[in-house]
């Protein structure tokens, strides 16, 4: 079986390296807000080409309390508006409710799956005040178009690149684009922590300040709370970890390029719909770092039980979208039919930076004998 995400044996190329770092952290005696999560930041915020990192404890969290801090700032309010993709994961609209600002969805584009432009335009309002371009699968926005219009417009952005770490245009990674950008380091991301971990990176150094303090009781100076805060805050042990994955993201990436390569060269039939690729060198094209190979199924079922059958695992990302969740069932009126076709019949295949060439044959003679669903 050609598993989805084989995370032992990805974490088990840095075992040593990764045991190393805890003992490190264990010895040194301190274990919250310590040297290793100080060191982090400062090699994540070079990384991405940034003034400042904070760590905190998860991707939702990075979302939230950068906007919490936009309030607290007076940047934000009860009731802005903020325009966000449709097709996203929830988490990206939990934070915006969670922070009582009021989202508002656009459809994508229906080639990259990502922001729209266009419709981000279209749904500008007096109220708007921010926008969310969320890094979908790996590969970044239009984030030169999505600048122009708040630059245009007087808007903050806030970059959600929790599947998008290390990809770039012009030399520009996520992370860079935006006033802020909010990282998960979940297990399963690109740059994955051993449980949960996430950060915030911007130039603005007041933002960082106030996030770091929003994250930790609204306290900057121990006892002395500005804020009626959280805790929430990037622990040293996933810190010392991340520090060593860091090292190789880069690379893990290239071999992530070199598996999407090899679909898009083998994977020949027509009743499958390939990630949209703009880059005639897939391999080198530095603005997807293949979080996620999506593809597209008409009828999704059949070809996931074919994969099944033929020993490929697969997952849907995401089979229901935000606005069809119980959660939000104050949306369910709502249509939008470009994010509901992708979210019935997306399916990702397995893709790792460790898949062996048998593994990758597997799966792409898989998908080539698919015949469509069987009439009974």
């Amino acid at each position: 079986m050609v598993g989805f995400l084989d995370l032992k044996g990805i974490n088990s190329a840095y075992r040593d390296e990764l045991i190393n770092a805890c003992t490190r952290v264990i010895d040194s005696g301190w274990y919250i807000s310590g040297a290793e999560v100080s060191a982090f930041e400062s090699e994540f915020s070079n990384y991405c080409g940034v003034e400042h990192c904070v760590g905190v404890a998860n991707g939702l969290d990075a979302l939230t309390l950068t906007i919490r801090a936009w309030k607290v700032m007076g940047r934000l309010k009860d009731g802005d508006e903020v325009i966000v993709p449709a097709n996203t994961y929830i988490a990206s609209i939990l934070s915006i409710t969670e922070n009582n600002l009021v989202p508002v969805l656009v459809e994508p584009d229906p080639e990259t799956f990502n922001m729209c432009p266009k419709n981000v335009e279209q749904a500008l309002t007096s109220r708007t005040k921010l926008i969310l371009p969320v890094h979908l699968y790996g590969r970044i926005c239009d984030m030169g178009a999505v600048m122009a219009i708040a630059k245009k417009h007087n808007l903050l952005v806030l970059e959600d690149s929790a599947q998008s770490h290390g990809a770039s245009v012009d030399g520009k990674k996520a992370g860079s684009w935006g006033d802020a950008s909010a990282f998960s380091f979940y297990p399963g991301k690109n740059l994955g922590a051993l449980g949960d971990a996430g950060a915030v990176t911007t130039d603005d150094e007041d933002l960082a300040e106030t996030i770091r303090a929003l994250g930790n009781y609204g306290s900057k100076v121990k006892y002395n709370n500005l804020f009626k805060g959280v805790n929430s805050r990037l622990d040293e042990l996933q810190a010392a970890m991340l520090r060593v994955k860091l090292r190789y993201l880069d690379r893990d990436t290239n071999n992530r390029r070199s598996v999407a390569a090899a679909y898009i060269a083998g994977i020949k039939n027509e009743l499958l719909q390939l990630p949209f690729s703009d880059a005639v060198d897939v391999e080198n094209y530095s603005g997807h770092v293949w979080h996620l190979f999506v593809i597209r199924c008409k009828d999704r079922k059949a070809f996931q039980e074919h994969l099944r059958s033929n020993n490929v695992e697969t997952l849907i990302h995401y089979p229901i979208p935000p606005h069809k969740q119980q959660a939000y069932a104050e949306w369910s009126d709502l249509n939008f039919e470009v994010t509901e076709d992708i979210h019935a019949e997306v399916i990702s295949l397995p893709i790792s930076p460790n898949m062996g060439m048998d593994d990758i044959k597997l799966v792409i003679l898989a998908c080539n004998s698919y015949i469509g669903a069987t009439i009974e």
